[in-house]
């Protein structure tokens, strides 16, 4: 299934920095210094995005990973304020179980699925990242399972029946 560009232009976003650190090279005349930096950006109301940026300085490289956030975004799909079903994403060594939550529960989610659940609009939900806890993998790990959510209506729309067979 081909996902459609979301404009971002015409969102209202959020920007959030999951993780930053320094990264060196080491070179003939000694070791250069860059950062690197994790943001996501979503609306609040079922969309968000993740990048990557590096640079020389700090901010450059947030900018970067914002630019390139607003490129990468995604749709979830949502059942009033949490999740239609549960789901496993995997990317890489990252895996993350996303499960729905009745009303009240929460974002129940460590620091960067928390950031990328709260900028999607999620508000009840238990979540545990299972294997790699590595900032890039979980956050992508996470992206996966977000896309992988269908709602009812969009099974029943894709094999052609109505919603109440899917019922049984």
């Amino acid at each position: 299934m081909v996902q459609q560009r979301i404009d971002a232009s015409t969102l209202d976003l959020k920007e959030t920095n999951i993780y930053t650190k320094s990264v060196s090279k080491t070179v003939k005349g000694g070791r250069i210094r860059r950062f690197t930096a994790i943001m996501v950006v979503g609306d609040g109301n079922g969309h968000v995005g993740y990048g990557l940026g590096k640079a020389a300085e700090i901010p450059e490289a947030i900018r970067k990973a914002i630019e390139d956030a607003k490129k990468n975004m995604i749709k979830v799909s949502l059942k009033g304020s949490t999740i239609p079903h549960e789901v496993i994403g995997e990317y890489g060594a990252g895996r993350v179980l996303l499960k729905p939550a009745p009303e009240g529960t929460g974002v129940i989610a460590g620091g960067k699925v928390r950031a990328v659940l709260e900028l999607a609009g999620i508000k009840n939900i238990r979540t545990k990242c299972l294997r790699s806890n590595n900032p890039n993998n979980v956050v992508k790990a996470t992206f996966e399972g977000l896309r992988s959510l269908r709602t009812a209506e969009e099974v029943a729309k894709m094999r052609d029946i109505p919603v109440e067979h899917l019922k049984n």
